[in-house]
């Protein structure tokens, strides 16, 4: 069974602030199972976009868990990734938008490997 998602929000903001890292939820989406993109803001006019990632990500071995992937891969101009953020919401009015701020690129989340 999944977290629901305001819970996991939550969690995530605490583990950033209790490692120095702002983290705020910049738009708040479904409860219960809204899915989650997370803004890194490097604070030098780039940022980093997480998205969940596709379900061939999930191991099913391990109990589910959130997975993301960057998207793009590397660090892109901020306002680029506020544009792909509205068209997001625009498809999916229930996500999350969640934006932390940390200038060596400190996220902590666990990422796909693949």
């Amino acid at each position: 069974m999944r977290l629901k998602t305001a819970i996991w929000v939550a969690g995530y903001l605490r583990r950033c602030q209790g490692e120095g890292v702002f983290g705020a939820v910049t738009r708040r989406g479904a409860e219960e199972a809204g899915a989650v993109f997370v803004k890194l803001a490097l604070m030098d006019g780039t940022a980093m976009l997480f998205v969940p990632a596709p379900q061939t990500a999930y191991d099913d071995s391990r109990p589910v868990e959130r997975v993301f992937v960057a998207s793009p891969p590397q660090a892109t101009d901020e306002r680029t990734i506020d544009a792909r953020l509205v068209k997001e919401v625009g498809f999916d009015p229930d996500i999350w938008i969640v934006e932390i701020e940390n200038k060596a690129g400190r996220h902590f989340l666990d990422l796909a490997k693949k």
